[in-house]
């Protein structure tokens, strides 16, 4: 099976499925989070080298102060419980987005789970968590304005490259293939400078239905696309 080295995934849904099931959104959320430690471990077995999933959104702030503190709570709990996981399997965690809208507690919590697993490569895993792609970029392009102002660097040396190492995914290829749940088509201000060439595939399926057999379906269709890259 030619697999994907990078898969991205806009995780969507959660609230439609515990809709559908006359139950609170907290607990769509709670499903959701089985469907993440199912899905690390598919790629694991698939030999899938990066994952980013796209947990929590700048937007997402928006929503009601209840669902925003269980939402925290619950990634609190997924990085306590499976701490072991990363450490069996040698998972890389890293947490892409701004920190500084984020409870202090859990920045620490995430600041040690980055540090307890820098070392391991089976799978690099990385969380968007009050992330956006727009404010991503208007970053980068903040942090190198002041390069340049500095004098170390040239704003003729400014090219692609240089500009991905000011993104929050400084360190991660570009995303082969970008899977989005819940049938929505759109982006949602989700990694729009990496996502440039990736493939696209999107399932009606809502996140907390999706599994191992959902993403190697996935890949297996990945694998039958011609990327020509605009050639």
């Amino acid at each position: 099976m030619n697999v994907p080295s990078h898969i991205a995934i806009i995780m969507d849904g959660n609230g439609r499925w515990a809709r559908r099931r006359a139950l609170p959104r907290i607990m769509g959320h709670k499903a959701g989070i089985d469907s993440v430690k199912n899905i690390v471990k598919a790629c694991i077995k698939f030999k899938i080298e990066h994952l980013t999933l796209y947990a929590f959104s700048t937007e997402n702030w928006l929503r009601s102060r209840k669902e925003v503190k269980g939402l925290f709570r619950l990634l609190g709990s997924f990085l306590d419980n499976e701490i072991r996981l990363f450490h069996d399997n040698g998972v890389r965690l890293r947490i892409i987005g701004d920190r500084g809208r984020l409870d202090a507690m859990i920045r620490q919590k995430i600041e040690d789970t980055e540090k307890e697993t820098a070392g391991y490569e089976t799978l690099n895993l990385n969380i968007a968590l009050s992330y956006g792609s727009r404010q991503e970029i208007l970053n980068a392009v903040r942090q190198l304005s002041r390069e340049v102002k500095k004098g170390r660097i040239r704003p003729d040396e400014i090219d692609e490259k240089i500009f991905a190492e000011y993104l929050y995914t400084k360190g991660s290829p570009d995303p082969d293939l970008l899977i989005r749940t819940s049938g929505e088509m759109r982006v949602s201000n989700f990694l729009l400078w990496q996502i440039s060439y990736s493939e696209i595939y999107v399932t009606s399926k809502f996140w907390p239905d999706f599994r191992e057999p959902d993403l190697k379906k996935a890949i297996e269709e990945y694998g039958k696309r011609e990327r020509r890259f605009g050639g």
